[in-house]
């Protein structure tokens, strides 16, 4: 090693971020093993680089006793002092024994060294680029294809999207453009692991933050998100201001916003509902497009029975429950779902109220 290779390692620290004092010390704790493997030794060796030059010395290590016990690790009071007369007992003296060909060594060695730091290093740096955007939604490039795995190029790394995280309706070619949802972020030892999905409902919130300027400002806020990916969605949103309709924002002008986010998700269908604290109006809301005649809320039981016009009764159910399904996911409430008919049949129904005009005092009648 010389002057020109500090230099390369002081280049190094200023590219990419490397402290050349890291490196230098990591080469020479390498040189230790490299000289007890290649000499056959078992002493107690130190290896100096010397910061300026480059100049490499090794030195054993031997400790100052009364009686040696072994010749490599020990040392007389007597030798010792031959060296230098201040030295005492339990003292460590250094003497050098640098072999003459140790450079060949020393520049194998501090090249794979510096190699697996720098690669180190360039892990960390994407692994820290990556895990503040976990939970986010990001662009690549589908690269290639497994039995298990789609491989999406995310620039400067390679993230996995599992076949079981896509949507049914996803067909990728290569080189096709895709948004895809980080899900999860890791430093394994083979390098950061970027776990990404197309079904997570956390996809559609990114999306309409991404496409609604009031979502991103603030104003309009996503209370909550029921999804079955590739078939239908639905979103509760609120406003703070009382003069901004919150539905009216996500869909936008001739409904341009919400068709941007259907055509990425494959057509996708989204119900954009109005979040209300009231669990009767959520629950009407929840349950759109079909009309809602009456709710009646079981606070025990966490449930509300929506009572809906005969005709309406399989749009409120939607194919293979779907509808009802997505509104209890939205809500966190069950819904029991029950046509006019239905109702008078089973409990003897008789309105006290309309829906429109008094939710809470909607009762049944036995």
């Amino acid at each position: 090693m010389n002057s020109d290779f500090i230099e390369a390692l002081a280049d190094l620290e200023r590219e990419k971020g490397i402290a050349k004092e890291v490196l230098l010390d990591a080469i020479e704790a390498a040189l230790i093993s490299s000289y007890k493997r290649n000499f056959n030794t078992a002493q107690n060796v130190r290896v100096d680089i010397d910061r300026n030059t480059g100049v490499i010395k090794v030195f054993t290590r031997k400790t100052v006793t009364e009686d040696v016990l072994d010749p490599r690790l020990d040392i007389s009071l007597d030798a010792a002092r031959e060296i230098n007369p201040n030295y005492q007992l339990d003292d460590i003296v250094e003497i050098e024994v640098t072999p003459r060909d140790f450079g060949r060594i020393a520049a194998q060695t501090a090249k794979q060294v510096v190699t697996q730091r720098i690669r180190e290093a360039e892990r960390g740096l994407i692994y820290n680029a990556f895990v503040d955007k976990e939970e986010d939604i990001v662009t690549g490039l589908v690269q290639r294809q497994d039995a298990r795995n789609i491989y999406v190029d995310l620039g400067k790394v390679e993230a996995v999207l599992p076949l079981n995280e896509m949507m049914p309706t996803d067909k990728f070619v290569l080189g096709d453009r895709v948004k895809v949802y980080i899900t999860k972020v890791e430093n394994t030892t083979k390098g950061p692991q970027i776990l990404l999905s197309r079904t997570h409902p956390g996809l559609l919130k990114r999306l309409f933050e991404l496409e609604v300027p009031e979502i991103f400002d603030g104003i309009v806020e996503i209370r909550s998100v029921a999804r079955e990916a590739g078939y239908r969605s639905k979103i509760a949103v609120y406003s703070k201001n009382p003069e901004v309709d919150p539905v009216g924002s996500c869909v936008g002008p001739r409904g341009s916003r919400v068709q941007m986010i259907v055509s990425e998700l494959r057509g996708e269908k989204i119900d954009i509902v109005r979040w209300v604290d009231d669990i009767a109006d959520y629950a009407a809301n929840a349950l759109s497009p079909s009309k809602v005649l009456e709710v009646y809320v079981f606070e025990e039981e966490k449930m509300v029975r929506v009572i809906v016009p005969d005709y309406q009764l399989s749009l409120a159910i939607g194919i293979k429950g779907q509808n009802a399904r997505l509104a209890a996911k939205l809500t966190g409430w069950k819904i029991d779902i029950k046509s006019e008919t239905q109702a008078e049949q089973e409990f003897g129904r008789e309105r006290t109220g309309d829906l429109e005009d008094d939710r809470h005092n909607l009762t049944y009648t036995e």
